[in-house]
């Protein structure tokens, strides 16, 4: 089934203590649709400007994603400019050009109104309600956020919640849309706050998802070199969706599980490059094969007897 992304088209500039790389392709849709596009049609809803290089526009279409919903207007393009550290865990933002993105007002292309999984990026939750306002009954509708709508913009985004399924969300993002230090209380609240289920993405140790009465545990997968962790969340959200959507069975335990090792497999991917390097490259048989890592990694036998 097809996958609808709404979100950002970004040329970034990172700084990692491996390298650097100035204007290279970014933002939350691409990362998303990128990785997504691996499992099932993928659509974009997003706007960049005069300046966009075409090659990353054939990129996108290369990748069997339809860009009826990728606008171009007079402008720049969104521009992000980061720094990592060695312990990579989170970036130090250096400067953020918003340009044509600031004043981004999704409308959705006839075609696109039926998509049945569709994913709001992170833009503010008036966007996202309005973007759910033009879809007609979706299957599940996701949705991600920040600490800068948590905080500036809390009442909206709380409406938007009512009317989303699903929550990613990290795990201080969590905490502070819950007002819970501890994890678990923290997606206990945010349940109560709309969506059925929450993925909190703990970066380095991996992934928690939580619905009323179930937990699952997603490790990060052990690498021994890391370049650049940007956009690995929307990598994740995206691999995690595209499971979702090519499901032959309803959305239950089973199938979320699979989704969240998805998502964490095409995490890893990215990581081991700048931008996109790795995901231009990757192909269906190491998608595979490191989904059968994950299962070695993650599988034990039952525990025998403890009686001496």
């Amino acid at each position: 089934m097809s996958l609808l992304v709404v979100g950002s088209v970004a040329l970034d500039s990172v700084e990692t203590p491996f390298g650097q790389k100035e204007d290279v392709l970014g933002g939350s849709a691409t990362y998303f649709s990128t990785s997504a596009s691996f499992f099932t049609p993928a659509r974009i809803v997003a706007v960049v400007g005069e300046d966009f290089p075409e090659a990353h526009v054939s990129f996108l279409k290369g990748r069997g994603i339809d860009l009826e919903g990728l606008t171009r207007v007079p402008g720049r393009t969104f521009r992000w400019k980061g720094r990592y550290g060695y312990e990579l865990n989170e970036a130090k933002t250096l400067d953020t050009q918003l340009n044509v993105f600031q004043t981004f007002s999704p409308e959705l292309p006839a075609a696109y109104r039926d998509t049945p999984y569709v994913f709001l990026g992170n833009i503010h939750p008036e966007l996202q309600a309005r973007v759910v306002d033009q879809v007609r009954s979706p299957k599940l509708v996701a949705a991600d956020t920040m600490n800068f709508w948590i905080q500036g913009s809390r009442e909206a985004l709380l409406k938007t919640l009512q009317r989303v399924n699903l929550l990613f969300v990290n795990d201080a993002e969590a905490r502070q849309l819950a007002g819970e230090h501890n994890v678990v209380k923290a997606a206990r609240a945010i349940l109560g706050m709309g969506p059925q289920r929450v993925v909190i993405k703990r970066g380095e140790y991996g992934a928690l998802l939580f619905e009323k009465d179930h937990v699952f545990a997603c490790p990060a997968f052990p690498l021994a070199e890391v370049f650049d962790p940007t956009g690995a969340g929307d990598t994740f959200a995206g691999g995690f969706m595209g499971a979702l959507a090519t499901a032959t069975s309803d959305i239950d335990s089973t199938v979320l599980r699979r989704a969240m090792v998805m998502g964490s497999v095409m995490a890893s991917f990215t990581v081991e490059k700048f931008s996109l390097e790795r995901l231009r490259e990757v192909t269906h048989p190491e998608i595979r094969a490191r989904f059968a890592e994950f299962r070695k990694l993650t599988h034990f036998d039952d525990l025998g007897p403890l009686e001496r």
